[in-house]
């Protein structure tokens, strides 16, 4: 497995191009070699491909816009062609389909989409937070990632599975690595500590979630890249970074 830097954590340094340089340039210095894009301001694929080659970084992962994957399907494909990237990601469920009553519309509304991806040898990308582990009666107490898995297949829809958010819904984060061994390709790695009551994202290693256990976990599923994130940062955020890549290049992960 690969050890990547999610941008996210860092979209405020992202919104021009010579930011983007900049930025870039700060994560490949770190000891990064592989980046999700997301968050990131408007440039061209072929300058931010340009970019990526001149620091020897690649892009694993995107998270793209929900209606330009469903509207502009063969152009996005073209576009992660430039870029290198095999993992076309949305970064959350949009929002009218996570309502019960509304859901059944998102397996139809993105199932040619998914396929013309699967088709181009791509694979779209789910990114969880925690609200798709709430049980709901209307289907007999299953939860929204578990119909997302009933409703697509493995080519179709793989699993960014976010560490952090599996933890904040109550669900053990191993257990869920087992029950998506087959599509997780991407993952997101963040901590969580506390201050008082209150829960925090922290650094990988910094927090209280167990590392060690949930890395062998992986170590069992066909995940390709592990990529930092940390949405709030307490200080810098590539500070954030740096610590998370030491701490997991100090277990043997680079």
């Amino acid at each position: 497995m690969i050890l990547g830097a999610q941008l996210y954590t860092v979209r405020a340094f992202l919104q021009t191009e010579k930011d983007i340089r900049r930025t870039f340039q700060r994560i490949a210095e770190m000891g990064y070699s592989t980046i999700q894009v997301s968050a990131i301001g408007n440039i061209q694929p072929t300058v931010l491909r340009a970019i990526c080659d001149e620091l020897s970084l690649k892009i694993a992962l995107t998270h793209t816009n929900a209606d330009r994957i469903l509207n502009e399907t063969e152009k996005v494909i073209e576009e992660h062609d430039i870029l290198g990237c095999n993992y076309i990601g949305i970064g959350s469920m949009p929002d009218k389909y996570r309502e019960p009553d509304w859901y059944d519309y998102f397996a139809a509304d993105f199932r040619e989409a998914t396929g013309k991806i699967a088709k181009a040898g791509k694979q779209f990308m789910y990114h969880n937070h925690h609200f798709e582990f709430e049980k709901f009666q209307k289907w007999n107490g299953k939860r929204l990632i578990e119909r997302l898995i009933e409703d697509f297949s493995p080519e179709e829809l793989g699993i960014t599975l976010d560490t952090y958010w599996v933890q904040a819904a109550g669900a053990d984060v191993c257990e869920w690595i087992g029950k998506l061994k087959d599509r997780l390709h991407c993952v997101h790695l963040k901590d969580m500590a506390v201050r008082g009551t209150e829960q925090l994202m922290a650094p990988v290693g910094e927090g209280n979630m167990n590392f060690p256990a949930i890395l062998k976990a992986l170590e069992q599923t066909n995940a390709k890249y592990l990529l930092v994130e940390q949405d709030v940062c307490q200080g810098s955020p590539f500070d954030c970074l740096q610590t998370s890549y030491n701490n997991l290049a100090a277990l043997g992960y680079r």
